[in-house]
């Protein structure tokens, strides 16, 4: 089994390293317009990050993703598919808009998001965060859609597999949007631990509680729907209650984080409730989880479209992830008591509404 030695002060390999931002400038020639998945979401987290000294990280130029990496999660067919819709200015969907400039961002959204995975299980740093976009959670194995062309961090983690020996990895993804693409990618197998906390009923309209993946894969996919209107208390419990115990038994080897930042209150297209601070509290049992089985993580940018919310949200995670802290502790309520229920089909958990 692969892991990192610690640090004696909790942080790994080396302990006066940084945390590493990955960004690239194709990020902002991805022209979609007036839709919501948009260059300014870029523009602004890091005219935020600019103001305060990118918050001690490191800036580094994510590569390209190469053919190798891509085809681990998508047939060669999706490949062309993408490259001959980019190179038209042929959108997937409404949803989906592509234009010259597309192709490129996304092969280093994917790119980055690969490289983030080399310098943590390299290393290198002790956490990072890739910015980049069109986000990838939503693209399928062989279907873009829902502003995804690629599954950056389903790629991300199978590079983890497949190029550092890693055996098992954690997928936590809270944006407020169900990842369907990386549980499609992952849904049969029980080397990723998937587990999505979304709003419910909502687009795409997969992730229902009942399905936890099939076949050696069943009991890895860890769907915890929430209603419109739900806040921190819901999201922090389901974090705390059930997504950190299940991982401590499943023993990653890396976590990943698709940080989403549309379930926000001011977010235009979704109906949750949190702050910025909420972000920063599930990151912090991310980083007491990290810790705890010396496993490092690490965040890959998926939804977020109000520009102010999703900045001032990225920057709390950031802080979190790379300075830890106390996380908000929460009472189980009946919702995630029913949750706990639900999954304990495949995993022990002792809660009690």
């Amino acid at each position: 089994m692969w892991r990192r030695r610690c640090a004696r002060d909790g942080g790994y390999g080396n302990a006066i390293a940084a945390p590493l931002y990955f960004r690239h400038p194709a990020s902002l020639g991805h022209d979609t317009g007036a839709h919501p998945e948009r260059a300014e979401r870029i523009l602004a987290l890091e005219a935020a990050l600019s103001e305060r000294d990118w918050l001690g990280y490191e800036v580094r130029e994510a590569p390209a993703a190469t053919d190798e990496a891509l085809l681990a999660v998508h047939p060669q067919s999706h490949l062309d598919a993408v490259r001959a819709h980019c190179a038209a200015g042929r959108g997937f969907d409404a949803d989906t808009p592509v234009g010259a400039g597309s192709l490129e961002a996304a092969l280093h959204a994917a790119g980055g998001a690969c490289a983030l995975v080399d310098a943590l299980l390299g290393g290198e740093a002790p956490t990072g965060f890739c910015a980049t976009r069109p986000p990838g959670h939503h693209a399928e194995p062989d279907r873009a859609m829902g502003f995804c062309l690629f599954s950056n961090v389903a790629i991300a983690a199978r590079h983890a597999l497949a190029a550092h020996g890693a055996e098992r990895v954690l997928i936590l993804d809270w944006d407020v949007h169900h990842g369907n693409g990386t549980a499609a990618a992952f849904r049969s197998t029980p080397e990723v631990l998937f587990a999505s906390i979304h709003q419910w009923p909502f687009y795409p309209g997969t992730g229902a509680s009942e399905d936890a993946g099939a076949g050696p894969g069943e009991g890895y996919t860890l769907n915890l729907p929430v209603p419109a209107g739900a806040g921190e208390d819901e999201w922090l419990g389901l974090v705390e209650h059930i997504v950190v115990p299940v991982a401590r038994s499943f023993a990653p080897d890396l976590v990943l984080v698709s940080a989403g930042f549309d379930a926000h209150r001011e977010d235009p297209l979704a109906g949750c409730r949190l702050e910025a601070v909420s972000f920063a509290h599930m990151a912090r049992h991310v980083h007491a989880l990290s810790s705890d089985l010396g496993a490092p993580a690490g965040a890959v940018l998926e939804g977020g479209y109000d520009t102010g919310a999703l900045a001032a949200s990225a920057m709390a995670m950031m802080e979190a992830l790379a300075g830890g802290g106390q996380p908000r502790r929460v009472e189980p309520r009946a919702l995630v008591a029913a949750l706990a229920e639900s999954v304990g089909r495949h995993w022990t958990l002792g809660v009690r509404a």
